[in-house]
C-alpha cells in the first residue's frame, strides 16, 4: 500500500512540475513577445519624431534661399522659340 501511495504522490509531483514548467516558460515567451512589440514601436515612434522633426519650417534657414534682386537684374531673358514638348517624349 506505501508503494502504491508513494507512486502515485511521485506521478502528482512530476505531471505537476512538467505543468508548472510548461506554464512558466509559456509566461516567459509571452514576456519576450511583449517585449519585441515594445521595442518595434518604439522604433517606429522614433521614426515618426525623425520625420516630424525633418518637416517642421522651424529647422530650415530661409534666408540662404532668397534671390538677390541685383542678381536676377543681371540675367538674360531666354528666348523661347517653340512650346512643343512632343520632341522631348521622341
Amino acid at each position: 500500500m506505501q508503494k502504491i501511495l508513494l507512486l502515485v504522490l511521485l506521478t502528482v509531483s512530476i505531471v505537476f512540475g512538467a505543468e508548472a514548467k510548461h506554464k512558466h516558460q509559456k509566461q516567459h515567451n509571452e514576456k519576450a513577445r511583449m517585449q519585441k512589440h515594445v521595442q518595434e514601436a518604439m522604433e517606429k515612434e522614433k521614426k515618426y519624431a525623425k520625420e516630424q522633426t525633418f518637416y517642421t519650417e522651424k529647422n530650415y534657414d530661409f534666408k540662404s534661399a532668397e534671390v538677390n534682386p541685383d542678381s536676377v537684374k543681371n540675367t538674360p531673358e531666354v528666348q523661347v522659340d517653340d512650346l512643343d514638348m512632343d520632341s522631348v517624349y521622341d
